[in-house]
Formats: C-alpha cells, structure tokens, sequence
C-alpha cells in the first residue's frame, strides 16, 4: 500500500484524561436524542462491509459495468443473414402460377460481410469500454469507503464532543454547588450562582446543536449502508486510530498514477476513442453483400417440365457521399480523441492537488492533535485547578472560573475534532491514491 500499515493506538478510555468517556446510551435527558441504546454497536468494519455489499449507488455501476461486458462479443459479431422468400412475374389478370415461362416462387439468403478489420475493431473498441467500466465500479467502490469513513469519524467526534460536555455539565453543576453553599454561608455572591447556571443553560444550547447535526450525520450514513435514515446509530466508545508515516506528496503522485482506478478508466476510454478512430478510417472502404436464391416453376397446363432457376449475388456499398459521411466521422472520432486525452491531463491536476490538500490536512491535525495533547489541555486543566482552589478562597472571581473552565472544555473538543479531522484526512488521501485503507477496527 502506499499508506504503510500504520502501528494504531486505541482511543477512548485514555487520552490525558481529559475525557471520562461515557458513552451516550441512556445516561442523563441531554443525551436522549442523541443516540439510542437499541441495536448493536457500528464499527467502522461494520459499516464499510454493509456499504459495500449493499449500497444501491455501487450496484447500479457494477451493473452498468456488467452489460458493458456483454457488447464486445456482439460488437464483433456479423450483421444477421436476411431470409428472403418471393412471388415473381405473376400475372395481373388471374394469378395463373401455370400460364407464364417466368413466373416462378423464390428463396434466398444473403450476408453483409463488414470490410476486413471492422469487426475485430468494433469488438476491441468495445472490451475497451467495458474494460473502462469495470475500473468505473473500482473507483466507487473506494470513494465510496472514503465516504462512509469520513461520515463515522464525523459521528465519533459528535459523541466525544457530547460526552466532554456531559462531563462539563456536571462540573458547572458542582460549581454551582459551591457557589451557593458560599452564597448560604455568606461568603459568596448570589450573582456567582446566577452566572454559573447560565453557564450550564449555554451548554444545553450546545448540546442541541451537536444533537442536531448527528442526526443529519446518522442519516447521511446510513444511506450510504442502504438503511432507512431513522434507524439509530451507536458507535462504539473506542476507536483504532491510525498514525502512518507518509511519503512525500511526489511519491504519492507517482503511485496514484499506477493505482487509481480512475486514471485506468480515463486510460482505457483513450484506447477505445484511438480504436474508433482508426474504425473511422476503416468505412471508407466498401463492405460486401452476398447471397444466394433458388426459384421454382410449375409446370405448363400440359404437363410440360420447367426447370427451376438459381441465383448469386455479390454487392457493395459505394462510399461515393466520402465527405459528407466518412470525413466527418473521422473529424469526430479524433475530437472524440482529443477529448479524453484532455480528460485525462484534467484529472491528474485534480489528482495531485487532492493528494497535497490531504497530506497537508493530515499532517496539520496531527500536529494540532499533538499539541492539545501534550501542551494545551493539561495546562488548560491545571488552571481551571488553580482558580478552583483560589475560588474557595476568596482570591478568584466567578466569571474567570467559568471562562477557565469553558476554554479547557473547548480544547478537550476540538482535541476530538483535530483526531477525527486526521482519520478523515487519511480516508480521503487513500481514496486519492486509490486504495481502500485497511483501518478496520
């Protein structure tokens, strides 16, 4: 593979503990909507198996690519023989079969023989294209692994992000706690108590945003799963996390260009075009019609023997309308050409700009996801430590308390957002180089 395959890390339960992971099953009203504790956990093998053994999206190409694969051998197959049969020189006044020496009842069969070269032309142009459709059902299979991969980790940050403001939830409520005990005791403000609840009412706001989107998120995936866009889904509290060491962007062209299926396709769709092409050039030689009859005579009222006659036929078309017909069909097949050949250079540019917008992403939520680890999130915690203390004392105010204690909430998010932001990058910059990564967990 061009990723290598990764050494993973399991997530969930660890991480600085920064987040006690409960997942969203039934625990506190905030999380209701949230997810349903009916049905099994959706592991992200789970749910690219079902995608891709049931996505309608992905059968109707592989079925599209399945009757390609059935006209090459009617492409180089003959025209049908005709079968004629024929009444000849029957006469107008009584349809006597017996009066007239040429009146006579006829059979006969002819084939159209393409010029030599078109069928095996037609033929090849046509494994060409089914060649090209076969990569089609390639190419979605992987964009179609890339996006249900970038859905799952989106809903596995959604309920991180739930579960750090569940924990917040609680901490605000102790807070509030605090605040009224001093305030009973008269050694607080009663506005402490006020601010704090505020605090915890914003949260509720937030949790029905993030219960919202993953509602949208749920829906979005299970289509891709080929389910009915209400049935619930649960994702486990953990996660494999893949940390690969990628090549550089230029090595990563390279071997795009020898394993996306797309670029085959676009590959094979050129072949097939400089087939036509030169079929093209081939119909301005004449084809050939022959054929055979054989007609029978009645015999004479008197009784007298007629011979039958028989017959052999051999015909061609003139090409005599050559630049009205032939030219511009040559003139179309080379634009028909050019036109792939475009195509293709299109889709490399493409190719090469997703690949370094994903490495770049990829490596930029690393990075992010390091420094929230190891720097911001434990100091973030250590000063919400440190006003807490100083709050019991008198010697910290409410509002820088809650403000603290908001942003170290904040970072353990987008903490979650920076790892899911970098499977998804890795999911996207696999399906660029066209590969369907292997991190099932």
């Amino acid at each position: 593979m061009t990723i290598p395959i990764p050494r993973t890390r399991l997530i969930g339960l660890r991480s600085l503990a920064l987040v006690y992971i409960v997942f969203l099953a039934g625990n506190g009203p905030a999380f209701g909507a949230a997810a349903d504790d009916r049905g099994e956990e959706l592991t992200l093998k789970d749910a690219l198996r079902q995608a891709l053994s049931g996505n309608p999206g992905l059968r109707e190409i592989q079925a599209r690519a399945d009757a390609a694969a059935a006209m090459p051998p009617q492409a180089g197959a003959l025209p049908d023989p005709q079968l004629s049969f024929g009444a000849l020189n029957i006469p107008a006044n009584n349809f006597n079969l017996r009066q007239d020496e040429m009146t006579m009842m006829a059979v006969g069969v002819s084939q159209q023989i393409p010029f030599p070269g078109k069928l095996g032309l037609q033929e090849q142009a046509a494994e060409l294209e089914a060649e090209a459709a076969s990569q089609s059902v390639e190419e979605a299979r992987i964009r179609l692994a890339r996006d249900v991969r970038v859905r799952w980790w989106k809903l596995f940050y959604l309920d991180r992000a739930l579960a750090v403001i569940k924990d917040a939830q609680s901490a605000f409520q102790k807070l509030v706690d605090v605040a009224l005990a001093q305030y009973r005791a008269g050694a607080g403000l009663q506005q402490d108590v006020l601010i704090a609840q505020l605090e915890i009412s914003k949260l509720k706001d937030r949790v029905l945003e993030l219960v919202g989107m993953r509602h949208g998120e749920s829906a979005r995936l299970n289509a891709l799963l080929n389910r009915p866009a209400n049935v619930p889904v649960r994702l486990p509290d953990r996660a494999d996390v893949l940390e690969p060491k990628l090549q550089a962007d230029t090595a990563l062209f390279e071997k795009a260009g020898q394993t996306r299926p797309k670029l085959a396709q676009q590959r094979k769709a050129i072949d097939a075009a400089r087939t036509r092409l030169e079929l093209a050039h081939k119909d301005y030689w004449p084809d050939v019609n022959v054929g055979a009859g054989y007609a029978f005579r009645q015999d004479t009222p008197e009784g007298r023997y007629r011979s039958d006659f028989a017959e052999f036929r051999l015909s061609v078309n003139l090409p005599v309308y050559a630049g009205q017909k032939q030219s511009k069909a040559v003139d179309q097949r080379n634009s028909e050409l050019l036109k792939e050949q475009f195509a293709l250079e299109e889709e490399l540019r493409k190719l090469q700009a997703e690949i370094t917008q994903n490495l770049a992403a990829y490596q930029h939520a690393r990075e992010r996801l390091e420094l929230f680890e190891k720097d911001i999130v434990p100091q973030a915690r250590q000063t919400v430590d440190s006003l807490l203390a100083g709050y019991r004392t008198g010697q910290t105010d409410m509002n820088t308390l809650l403000r603290a204690e908001t942003t170290a909430f904040d970072y353990e998010i987008q903490y979650w957002e920076a790892l899911a932001r970098s499977q998804q990058a890795l999911a996207k910059l696999a399906a660029a180089i066209g590969e369907e990564a292997t991190d099932e967990n």
